[in-house]
């Protein structure tokens, strides 16, 4: 069922203080990196959910993810070397197949029958090497979240990594509030209606929604230049909105944009504008960081590198602004760990965010809150 609620009635429905270092749940689809960085020349080191990962490319060109452990004496296989089908270990020269049951050992014929390490799920999609580091009997490749425009040919752009020095569910909760563009971005993409303009928040299911619409308003820096690549010379006031879209453990879609004011754009008719998506997957690394994949994508001069280039330098500024934020807050909780964190109007997208996830740690039998300890503990 779909449930929505008006902000007032709904700031403290979810709970009034929130976890400040939120557990990650396992059984779940994360991004272990682009499809670009699992080659079959090096082994990827990447650690997801607590899980350290080696990642490399088969000759079928199929990306694999084993645990980055040797079984002999736990030395880091993403060190090793990709010999074809298999990935051989940089300190005895064991080898391993995609599987990660051990096909070759030093010196010796017999194999030992328990030497393996864990192999993981990996789905490629939406230009993402995905993987399931949890239950692998529950790694249904239908519940990867959905990033469709990241390869859909009706939208053109490019992203960038973030290793963010904080605890995942910050970065959720940074996405899922965009008020704060009015204060940590005042020079591209703030504007004070971001905090005046009512939001509808709706929940269902493994989803959360916020919507926002700012009418008849002035178009800040970075989105009256977009108005001009495709209108040029373009003045005047424009409908500004914002559709944020969460999808479990922790994939956001935002649907930004402008348009002419009053030509239609709240009732779907967006021609006289422009439209963005803001394509957000976070990849909890340790309970302080993670490895954060976004993209800019844009639905106008789809053939313009130009335009794509300088939207992942502008969206790479932005997101620059928000990481030095993100740490400082980080280094704010570990030097706190008695402040509790407390709930506002604002909030509630992410409060049903943490809602979703509890119940995700709860079903896996994980606490959902990581003890947050002093700077000299």
């Amino acid at each position: 069922m779909t449930l929505t609620t008006p902000p007032q009635a709904e700031a403290t429905a979810p709970t009034t203080a929130a976890a400040k270092i939120f557990n990650y749940p396992r059984n779940a689809w994360y991004v272990a990196a682009w499809d670009y960085e699992v080659t079959d020349k090096k082994p990827l080191a990447r650690t997801v959910a607590g899980v350290p990962l080696a990642l490399w490319r088969n000759t079928e060109g199929r990306a694999v993810a084993l645990a980055d452990a040797c079984w002999h004496r736990l030395a880091p296989l993403s060190k090793g070397k990709i010999i074809g089908d298999e990935l051989q270990c940089p300190y005895h020269g064991l080898r391993f197949n995609s599987a990660g049951r051990c096909t070759a050992m030093p010196a010796q014929e017999t194999l030992n029958p328990s030497a393996l390490v864990p192999s993981y799920p990996v789905v490629e999609r939406y230009r993402y090497v995905w993987v399931w580091v949890g239950d692998p009997n529950l790694a249904d490749p239908n519940t990867v979240p959905d990033m469709h425009q990241m390869d859909d040919p009706a939208w053109a752009g490019d992203g960038e990594t973030i290793h963010a020095d904080c605890n995942y569910q910050l970065v959720l909760d940074n996405l899922m509030d965009l008020t704060h563009e009015e204060f940590v971005h005042s020079s591209s993409i703030g504007q004070e209606e971001l905090s005046e303009a009512d939001f509808d928040v709706v929940h269902e299911g493994n989803t959360v929604t916020v919507t926002r619409w700012m009418l008849n308003v002035d178009a800040p820096p970075f989105w009256l230049r977009n108005m001009r690549d495709k209108f040029p010379g373009f003045e005047g006031k424009v409908d500004r909105w914002q559709i944020i879209k969460f999808e479990a453990p922790s994939t956001i879609r935002i649907d930004v944009g402008v348009a002419k004011a009053g030509t239609g754009a709240p009732e779907g008719d967006r021609s006289q504008g422009v439209n963005g998506y803001v394509m957000n997957t976070i990849t909890p690394e340790t309970d302080r960081s993670c490895h954060y994949f976004w993209a800019f994508m844009r639905n106008y001069r789809l053939d313009s590198q130009t335009i794509t280039t300088r939207l992942r330098q502008s969206v790479s500024g932005v997101f620059a602004e928000d990481e030095d934020m993100l740490r400082a807050q980080q280094r704010a909780i570990d030097a706190n760990p008695d402040h509790q964190f407390y709930s506002l109007n604002i909030d509630i997208g992410g409060m049903w965010v943490r809602r979703i996830l509890e119940r995700m740690l709860e079903a896996e039998g994980r606490p959902s809150a990581v003890p947050t300890v002093g700077r000299d503990a």
